[in-house]
């Protein structure tokens, strides 16, 4: 960690703004246990009471999250983040299929249009990854890898303020992708195409693949489930 004494007033300010730096920076990723109330009074050189405002504070924010009897756990690294995970916890998976189409798609055709060498690199180690979480059928793995992957994308747009709201929106894509690939377990929808539109420059082949992509995700989601059949219920 890279806490530090605080020293001046407003000590519930500075630690607010110490434990803040640890989420955003990394140190604490979201899903993680952060340290108890004593090691944090401890190591910031502050009381207690100091130390429990502050949490209680990112509490409020969308930070972190208290689970009784078992701790405080990051949440979220901003407070759009926080914001936008609470909204989607209560959205349908189709809204939020139809709300990433709209990041990704855009994401494509600027990523075309202004990815550099090392763009390109990063996307194609990227998809790389996902085909082979893929192929090894593991799961959760792939699902990560997938994010990857177009996060990657969005990255290579070098918009600041789009890779950041992606980002902020990343813990609900999590869930939709996760939810997509158990629709999809014996259909992957390839995305070579994407990173190949995007290497090549063509912003119209990247917007079109892209928008294949999620369009045969969002169809699944809509699928309903087939009746056994009488050779798959003899097959079983």
């Amino acid at each position: 960690m890279t806490l530090r004494t605080a020293r001046r007033s407003s000590l519930v300010d500075q630690v607010i703004g110490q434990l803040r730096d640890e989420i955003v920076g990394g140190s604490w990723a979201v899903g993680a246990k952060i340290p108890p109330e004593p090691v944090l009074a401890e190591t910031l050189g502050v009381g207690r009471n100091t130390v429990r405002e502050a949490v209680r504070a990112l509490t409020h924010a969308g930070l972190l999250e208290s689970r009784q009897g078992d701790g405080t756990y990051v949440r979220a690294t901003s407070e759009l983040s926080g914001a936008v995970r609470r909204r989607l916890e209560t959205a349908e998976l189709v809204e939020i299929l139809e709300v990433r189409r709209g990041f990704e798609v855009e994401a494509a055709r600027l990523a075309a249009t202004r990815r550099t060498e090392a763009d390109i690199a990063a996307i194609a180690v990227a998809l790389a990854r996902r085909d082979a979480a893929w192929a090894a059928g593991e799961h959760a793995t792939f699902v990560e890898a997938d994010l990857a992957f177009h996060t990657a994308v969005v990255e290579a747009t070098h918009n600041r303020v789009l890779t950041d709201l992606y980002r902020d929106f990343s813990a609900a894509l999590r869930a939709s992708i996760g939810a997509a690939g158990v629709l999809l377990e014996h259909a992957d929808v390839p995305h070579g195409p994407i990173a190949a539109a995007v290497e090549a420059g063509d912003a119209d082949a990247a917007t079109q693949a892209t928008h294949a992509c999620l369009d045969q995700i969002l169809a699944s989601t809509a699928a309903p489930a087939r009746e056994p059949t009488p050779e798959t219920q003899h097959d079983s």
